[in-house]
């Protein structure tokens, strides 16, 4: 589908049913590896490289993170929100895109879009 004003093109992926909160789904958009997180309810769209080591990010595990806690104390949040690189584990939040050790990195995400109940990536 091509937008007759602008050159952005919407890419189907599928289905919003078919991609569950906490889950990925890789497709392939004009030769690049691109994966689609639902993060609870929200449709994220990431390019499938590690700005580290450039691993397919995207295959790694969605979890959450440690939240700021007192000494000795471990409070757990965020599930579903940060993804983290299979290599050499680097953790990315999916809503900002950026590195949870270093901000001024970050995996390149895609706009979303959807319509009637089908998920697409905006290119």
């Amino acid at each position: 589908m091509t937008e007759s004003r602008s050159k952005t093109q919407r890419w189907p992926v599928g289905r919003t049913g078919e991609i569950s909160p906490g889950e990925c789904r890789i497709v392939e958009i004009k030769r690049h590896s691109v994966g689609v997180f639902n993060v609870n309810g929200e449709f994220v769209a990431v390019l499938n490289v590690c700005p580290h080591e450039l691993a397919p990010v995207c295959r790694g595990r969605v979890s959450g993170t440690t939240l700021p806690s007192p000494p000795g104390e471990y409070r757990w949040g965020r599930d579903g929100e940060i993804l983290s690189c299979p290599w050499h584990g680097w953790e990315f939040d999916l809503l900002t895109s950026k590195a949870l050790a270093d901000p001024r990195v970050r995996v390149r995400r895609y706009p979303t879009e959807v319509h009637e109940d089908t998920v697409f990536v905006v290119l």
